[in-house]
């Protein structure tokens, strides 16, 4: 087969190249001969021989045709985004994977080569791109179970297979921490590595997600969810969805009755009028979809082609940004800087479908007081536009029927051909539209933009978004970013009467406790003087003020007193445990037949009372959870509210279910304490069991998260005292909380132990 292949080559240095390359391989005969024209025409002499021998080396390594073909097709490409002259380091990096048990991942290197070059632009970056690929190989191989060079590195084929999209979502430094974080976590798990390197495993996508550049969507939820209720009244749940992983079909944003979709990150726009911030292309994405909700009325489409819809869409989609612009001028800005400006002769009618260039050119116009376009139909439909919208009384059914005339008035019959004209016709901050269609008679095509979704029980989420926190994970000694995701709402109400009867069912214990809270009542009185506006006049500075007034100078203000109590600076957060467990009958004593949420309720009205006799700023929430992706956390008694009957309907609705994701909760709790401006914060958790979930299977991995978030609030100031209800927490709280910890053996003496235990923590 070569000798034949051999004849066939009739130019005489592609024949030479040949002979030096010495390949039996018949799948390399056939391309050999155009690869290596390729490289005549690019490469000079030495370059083109260091060519051959590399092809040659990778025919004598025993991994078939495949590594030479990928080399002889992608080197060219290579060559010229980054110089020849990095040929070496490939060369000693391909050594060095023959030479361990990595072989097999030469040829998917190769094969990627071409499109991670195109990506850096420079040799430097090529060179640390294989620094990194090497780093993996060195430190995945051979280290499970610690056999020494025995086990290829099940990640690196899979690195090399997703590069091309993760350099292209990653900075080198990005890429270098994604890396880095898969092998401190997986080296040693060769299937959950692979899954890893290949983006199957969440905590992968999450790195990445956490690594990207750009304005990640995670960071300025909250920040976007007030921008819609504050400026536009709308508080709809925002979705976000990937646009990593998808590279064939990039999805857009749309909106349907579970929420506001948007990316889940979005760069800096460099435009011809200035850089457009990530930030402010969500706003713009939100606001037209704002817009619509608003404004645009769903159509009946059964007649209309796609032709006329795509022009429909186009001239509602100008109508509403124009009724957004009259309500807020400043968004004018953004929507210009962020749409295309077609070139009007850009598009070539005689080869080319034009329908999509022409309603760019018309949808600028309709926005762009100096659109700067000549047209003489593009003119008149902007005037009839603007004519139509400044009656202000515009609809969709109008701005349809405008759309269709101009169909009909500029069709041609090359926007028929299959050849479309995509450039500067995109806009992107804009949605799908398919909220604006209707069918009577759905289609096999139609069906799905008219089709109500079923809404399953719990899926529409309501109240703010979530705020995502990490997870440690004692395995790796590193965090899980962004891994859990907690939804916080106000907790529901019920009848504030129930827990004015389990304050009478106490009133013995209750007025013991007010002696003793008497006691701990601050006495010490502070005279604070220069007050504008006080309690009591200050006769000394009242004299001076007056005698200078009467010398002519200007008399000090500042002539009141009042006074304040010493003693007490604390704030205290009670964070209740409302996992399924507490819904276990008690069977002891008086309580029998009682259940622990109900002794829960007695305790904490108890303490709230007590608190509230003290004057000490006090907050009550609880906490549960259901996997990573959903803990709720319920806010049943803010800082500044008193105990009254809103905060006790609140406590007399509490539920128990679901389970216990503790470390989770203790982080969010402390973001609330934190900031407080007292000398003691103390948060009080109440729970009666250990930190458990049904996504876990090992116990110790949500312990081990726990005690870090003890940690973690430790560092800001924040003491976290824990009072458990399960006999055999001795196990473990003391390893999670050290020495701020209490077991309650009986839980019938919950009521009386809990308010006792906060005094004791706060004399």
């Amino acid at each position: 087969m070569a000798d034949a292949r051999k004849r066939q080559m009739t130019h005489p240095q592609v024949q030479a190249c040949w002979v030096a390359m010495d390949c039996g391989f018949a799948q390399v005969a056939d391309v050999f001969e155009e690869c290596v024209y390729e490289a005549l025409s690019t490469f000079r002499k030495e370059e083109v021989d260091a060519y051959i021998e590399t092809a040659r080396l990778l025919g004598k390594m025993g991994r078939g045709a495949e590594p030479v073909l990928a080399f002889l097709e992608e080197w060219p490409s290579v060559a010229n985004a980054v110089g020849a002259d990095v040929l070496p380091a490939v060369t000693d990096f391909i050594r060095a994977m023959q030479k361990s048990p990595n072989s097999q991942a030469i040829t998917p290197f190769l094969q990627t080569l071409a499109a991670a070059a195109r990506r850096l632009q420079s040799r430097e970056q090529l060179h640390f791109y294989i620094g990194i690929a090497r780093e993996l190989m060195t430190r995945t191989t051979g280290s499970i179970h610690g056999h020494h060079s025995t086990f290829p590195s099940p990640g690196l084929p899979e690195f090399f297979k997703q590069a091309p999209l993760l350099l292209k979502l990653l900075s080198m430094a990005g890429l270098q921490n994604w890396t880095n974080y898969g092998i401190a976590n997986y080296a040693g798990h060769p299937e959950r590595q692979e899954e890893y390197f290949s983006l199957q495993l969440a905590d992968s996508r999450a790195v990445l997600q956490r690594e990207r550049h750009g304005t990640l969507f995670a960071d300025v939820e909250r920040s976007l969810a007030f921008y819609l209720r504050a400026l536009w009244d709308d508080s709809e749940h925002l979705v976000p969805y990937s646009t990593a992983f998808d590279e064939l079909r990039q999805p857009i944003p749309y909106y349907d009755k579970l929420g506001m979709r948007v990316p889940d990150v979005l760069d800096d726009a460099d435009r011809k009028g200035g850089t457009v911030s990530g930030l402010d292309r969500y706003r713009a994405v939100l606001a037209h979809m704002v817009g619509h909700r608003r404004w645009s009325v769903a159509q009946v489409a059964d007649n209309w082609s796609p032709f006329q819809r795509m022009a429909v869409e186009f001239f509602e989609d100008c109508r509403v940004e124009t009724l957004l612009i009259r309500e807020y001028p400043g968004l004018r800005r953004i929507f210009l800087a962020l749409h295309p400006h077609p070139v009007a002769d850009a598009c070539d009618p005689a080869t080319t479908s034009c329908l999509r260039h022409r309603l760019a050119m018309l949808s600028r116009a309709f926005l762009d007081p100096a659109h700067g376009y000549s047209d003489p139909v593009l003119l008149d439909f902007a005037g009839r536009f603007q004519a139509l919208l400044a009656t202000g009384t515009s609809s969709t059914a109008e701005i349809a029927a405008l759309a269709l005339s101009w169909v009909a008035k500029t069709r041609r019959q090359s926007d028929q051909l299959a050849k479309v004209h995509f450039d500067d016709t995109v806009v992107d901050y804009r949605d799908d539209n398919r909220q604006l269609w209707k069918f009577i008679e759905a289609g096999d095509e139609e069906e799905a933009f008219d089709q109500e979704r079923k809404i399953e029980p719990g899926e529409e989420l309501k109240g703010l978004p979530p705020r995502h926190y990490p997870e440690w994970d004692s395995g790796s000694q590193t965090y899980r970013p962004d891994w859990v995701s907690v939804y916080e709402a106000l907790h529901a109400a019920g009848n504030a009467a129930d827990i004015d009867r389990l304050l009478a069912k106490h009133a013995a214990l209750a007025r013991q406790l007010k002696r003793l809270l008497d006691l701990l009542k601050p006495q010490d009185k502070v005279r604070i003087r220069y007050q504008e506006e006080g309690s009591e006049l200050d006769l000394d500075v009242a004299i001076r003020s007056l005698i200078d007034f009467k010398g002519g100078a200007t008399p000090d203000p500042r002539i009141n007193m009042s006074h304040t109590t010493c003693g007490r600076d604390i704030t205290v957060l009670l964070l209740l445990d409302l996992s399924e467990s507490l819904n276990q009958k008690v069977g002891a004593g008086g309580t029998a037949g009682q259940t622990i949420l109900e002794l829960s309720q007695e305790a904490v009205s108890l303490l709230a009372w007590a608190i509230d006799c003290l004057g000490d700023p006090c907050a009550i929430a609880g906490f549960r959870s259901n996997t990573r992706h959903e803990v709720r956390y319920q806010h049943i008694k803010g800082f500044s509210e008193r105990w009254d009957d809103t905060v006790k309907a609140r406590l007399a609705a509490m539920e128990a279910g679901w389970s216990t994701r503790m470390g989770a909760a203790l982080r969010h709790a402390g973001h609330y304490l934190a900031p407080r401006q007292t000398a003691k914060k103390i948060l009080l958790l109440l729970t009666d069991g250990e930190p458990a979930d049904i996504d876990v299977a090992e116990p110790q991995h949500l312990r081990a998260d726990a005690k870090k978030a003890v940690g973690e609030l430790a560092a800001q100031g924040i003491t976290t005292f824990c009072l458990s209800l399960d006999p055999k927490a001795d196990d473990y709280v003391r390893d999670i909380f050290g020495n701020n910890w209490r077991v309650l053996d009986r839980i019938e003496r919950l009521p009386e132990t809990l308010p006792s235990l906060y005094l004791e923590l706060t004399r």
